[in-house]
């Protein structure tokens, strides 16, 4: 870590440079003798990157930004915030704590926080940062944290670990194929606290984990903008009941969808389609979970096909975590065939075709208001529908 980097007249510089080619500046001869151009680009890159998703490090002058992989892997605030509230007890140990930025929402609920780093660079640059972000309340150290635990005899009211993949090929992935290996330590890990909290990837199988995993109290599915961002694993050494599912979506306002794997009805919940009712997207959250027929359940609506994802009503329900839509028509393919203006936005659901390629055929212009949905129903097969968004995600 470089400290010359913080100084004022080098900060003003970074920002001058925001929209810079960095790579130029990495190049380039840096007009600062203590720092190179590939550490002013480096800056430059992770603080852009963080715009949109720190803005609180984005914001605050003085932060000293990691190399941008470190920031692309980090949470969110969103998905940080949200895992504070998951929180029980005063003291918290983060065991894989990187750039800080899960702990720097630990500490705003627990009074004495534990940063855990392996890596000596970022755990010194999350101890840096914690005096210009006002972070009080934690404690970083540069350490491996499953040696550390082993090492104390301390108790914590929780332990957070984000365990990374160790190999990225192929979208399947198991538990004990990640480092540290929480399988092989759980035991470990629950005799040190009353809640541990888990973060994985989203490709995780819910069940596949459930298979590895024991005393899981909770999943959490976190999306923002239907983007499944992470899950979030609740075990407790005590409990020995059927793990309640949670997915929520994190946009303008919280949305949230509770349920246990013993909810989910047996059968389907169909209906044919009519012109000037409303259509339903699920959130990808609400998919990942995967009570498809439940949802149709809870919110009184009918599933279009048993394998489309897809559901309609007569009535708006604002509280649907995900998009509807209006229903202005249902069109054959012969009709926008013949159409030579459409403008719309498409979406294919349970439908042989890719968007792109329909896109193409039909020589559709975009539109942000406006949809053709092209899918298909038990009773009339396949169905494209024109509707207008109502409810974003």
């Amino acid at each position: 870590m470089n400290k010359h980097i913080t100084e004022s007249n080098i900060q003003a510089y970074i920002l001058e440079h925001l929209h810079a080619d960095v790579h130029q500046i990495a190049m380039a001869k840096s007009p600062f003798p203590e720092v190179s151009g590939k550490e002013l680009s480096v800056q430059i890159a992770a603080k852009r990157k963080s715009a949109r998703k720190l803005p609180t490090w984005y914001n605050t002058p003085g932060v000293y930004f990691p190399p941008l992989l470190s920031v692309e892997q980090c949470s969110s605030e969103t998905t940080a915030a949200y895992k504070a509230s998951l929180v029980l007890g005063s003291t918290l140990v983060d065991l894989t704590g990187g750039f800080g930025v899960d702990s720097f929402y630990f500490s705003k609920v627990c009074p004495a926080v534990l940063h855990i780093e392996i890596n000596n660079e970022l755990s010194e640059i999350a101890s840096y940062n914690a005096l210009p972000l006002r972070q009080s309340g934690t404690t970083f150290l540069c350490d491996d944290g499953i040696a550390y635990l082993q090492r104390t005899t301390e108790h914590f009211g929780a332990v957070y670990i984000d365990p990374a993949r160790r190999s990225t090929s192929g979208k399947v992935f198991m538990l004990k194929d990640c480092s540290p290996n929480v399988i092989e330590h759980l035991d470990l890990l629950l005799s040190r606290t009353t809640r541990l909290l888990i973060k994985t990837a989203p490709l995780l199988d819910l069940s596949a984990g459930l298979k590895e995993l024991n005393h899981v109290s909770q999943i959490h599915i976190v999306s923002v903008r239907n983007e499944c961002k992470e899950l979030i694993w609740v075990v407790e050494q005590d409990f020995s009941g059927i793990p309640e599912i949670i997915c929520t979506t994190l946009n303008t306002e919280k949305k949230e969808f509770r349920f246990t794997m013993g909810d989910e009805p047996p059968g389907a919940f169909e209906g044919s389609i009519e012109p000037g009712m409303y259509l339903y997207e699920p959130d990808v959250a609400l998919l990942k979970g995967g009570a498809f027929n439940l949802i149709a359940k809870r919110y009184g609506l009918l599933k279009l096909h048993p394998q489309t994802q897809l559901y309609t009503s007569s009535r708006i329900l604002s509280e649907f975590p995900g998009r509807i839509f209006l229903i202005e028509e249902v069109l054959s393919a012969a009709a926008i065939k013949k159409d030579k203006n459409l403008q719309a936005s498409v979406i294919v659901r349970n439908y042989p075709d890719k968007a792109a390629a329909l896109v193409s055929k039909y020589q559709i212009k975009p539109d942000d208001s406006q949809f053709l949905i092209f899918t298909q129903n038990k009773t009339n097969g396949k169905l494209i529908i024109k509707a207008k968004i109502i409810q974003h995600y």
